[in-house]
């Protein structure tokens, strides 16, 4: 039932009080839209229309993420999932899937190894199949765009790589940017490969490493396949690494291998590596196969090396060892009164030059790296011709 208002002649107001009661109207560009059943430009009537008028329009609501139901599947184990934990295998096949799901389509023998019953920590093994069943899966998210600081990262990856493919990235490391964090390292190379998180989250692993004021070759696994594999070509010796030096004097004779045992010495301000005997406390076996490859005078030299071992400062000191220290080596240079000749940076002249293993996949990965601009202003200054034969091609690999 309607109620008819009726209307009656207002007492007559002074003007301060008819401009005291009169709506505020804000200014706008736009011109008041039509009120429901109104003619377009006229005033609202009523206080409930003017809140209406002036309230602002109620933000989207944001979409609820929606689970989406998989049928039953049967999927392969492929070769970069090799040993990897059944729980681990679930997470990186389906990003979406919650631990608890995961935990308990395993525990009800729901999922099937080879038709059998596993467990979350079991290891998988290439070529086995497995059976998924049906999952309830968190709408995944879209991938958000990089911020301008890692877009600056991944064009300093870009600009740094030597060879790339979708296993295996070589970059030509600067001297003076570690390889890992450590005290007072805030920037490093293993923190800048964050940006290269694929759409399953892994991220680029180093598989060695070379000292923060060392340039040149740094090989790194984009898959857990290829992390494996590479890591095991080190360990059974399979890699081949090349070094470039320039040191003092002319080590005799030209061509030489050093064997020594090494252990590590630490003091509160430094850390190095010291000659050690057979049986001391930590000492390890470090062998280093060296050659010269082109004199300057008698007075600088540089060598190629070739590591058999890959122990922590193993070149810096075994060419301290044996009385040739490597130019600009802040922690083994032990030449009394020697002065630096003019023009040359005193800097570690030491470059891992060139990289030979075995790729995953089959072929070899041969990569090289070019002299650092320290590096490159002393071979000119010295007239060294960096296209030179290097002898150490020759040396053994054992």
């Amino acid at each position: 039932m309607s109620r008819r208002i009726k209307r009656t002649n207002p007492k007559p107001r002074s003007r301060d009080e008819r401009k005291e009661a009169r709506p505020f109207k804000a200014r706008s560009a736009h011109k008041a839209g039509p009120r429901p059943g109104g003619k377009p430009g006229s005033k609202p009537r009523f206080a409930s229309e003017r809140a209406e008028r002036r309230a602002p329009e109620p933000a989207p609501a944001k979409p609820v993420e929606t689970l989406l139901p998989t049928k039953v599947q049967t999927v392969t184990v492929t070769a970069d999932e090799n040993n990897m934990r059944v729980d681990r295998f679930l997470e990186a096949r389906f990003p979406g899937l919650s631990f608890s799901h995961i935990q308990r389509v395993v525990r009800k023998g729901e999922l099937r190894v080879d038709g059998k019953r596993v467990d979350s920590k079991d290891r998988l093994e290439e070529g086995q199949s497995i059976r998924i069943p049906p999952l309830k899966l968190d709408t995944p998210k879209a991938p958000g765009a990089l911020s301008e600081a890692a877009q600056k990262t991944l064009a300093a990856l870009k600009e740094m790589t030597l060879f790339e493919d979708d296993d295996v990235l070589v970059l030509n490391k600067p001297a003076g940017l570690a390889v890992q964090g450590g005290s007072g390292t805030t920037r490093h190379i293993d923190q800048m490969l964050e940006v290269m998180r694929d759409a399953k989250g892994q991220k680029p692993r180093l598989v060695h490493r070379i000292d923060k004021d060392t340039s040149g070759c740094l090989l790194i696994a984009k898959t857990r396949f290829a992390a494996t594999h590479l890591t095991g070509a080190f360990r059974s010796r399979s890699a081949r690494k090349i070094y470039w030096a320039l040191v003092p004097g002319l080590p005799k004779p030209k061509q030489g291998r050093i064997s020594t045992f090494l252990a590590k010495e630490e003091s509160e301000d430094d850390t190095i590596m010291r000659i050690a005997q057979h049986g001391d406390e930590g000492a390890s076996h470090a062998v280093t196969y060296y050659a010269v490859v082109e004199t300057a005078g008698n007075k600088l030299t540089w060598v190629s090396l070739k590591p058999v071992t890959g122990r922590t400062h193993q070149l810096r000191a075994h060419m301290a060892h044996i009385g040739h220290p490597i130019i600009g080596d802040p922690k083994y240079f032990n030449i009394e009164n020697w002065e630096l000749p003019g023009g040359l940076q005193n800097r570690l002249h030491l470059l891992a030059r060139r990289i030979v293993i075995p790729h995953p996949r089959g072929g070899v990965i041969d990569a090289s790296a070019p002299l650092p601009p320290h590096m490159q202003q002393s071979w000119n200054l010295l007239g060294l011709d960096a296209t030179r034969f290097d002898p150490i091609e020759n040396a053994p690999e054992e």
